[in-house]
């Protein structure tokens, strides 16, 4: 396999990706400065991106067509929410944009691609 045949199969690997994510936003989280305004944007911030991940499993063990199409619907809902609270954290923290923008690009991504996948499960 071609260094970009590899490259392709991880951007398809979604439970590699979106773990992958989750690991990057706590990376991120330990270098967000605590202060009262910050702590509790990093605990949601954290609980909405690695949901991503752990929903994709479960959609992926789910017994029918409409548990996978609800679950895949929690993983665009908390990507979605994982934009919002890298929002609010630059709001928080202005020195972090060029680092939460690359983050919340992976997010949007990530929306977008659940978005794709539930509208194409009947």
């Amino acid at each position: 396999m071609t260094k970009d045949e590899t490259s392709d199969a991880a951007k398809f690997d979604l439970e590699g990706r979106t773990g992958s994510f989750g690991e990057r936003i706590i990376g991120f989280a330990k270098r967000i400065p605590l202060n009262a305004v910050t702590m509790p944007l990093i605990g949601q911030l954290v609980r909405a991106a690695t949901s991503i991940g752990a929903n994709y499993c479960e959609a992926n063990d789910a017994d029918s067509k409409k548990d996978f199409r609800f679950k895949i619907g929690l993983c665009r809902r908390e990507a979605k929410e994982t934009k919002h609270w890298l929002r609010m954290v630059v709001a928080a923290e202005p020195q972090l944009r060029e680092e939460a923008r690359t983050l919340w690009q992976e997010a949007k991504e990530l929306n977008l691609i659940f978005g794709s996948i539930r509208r194409k499960v009947s």
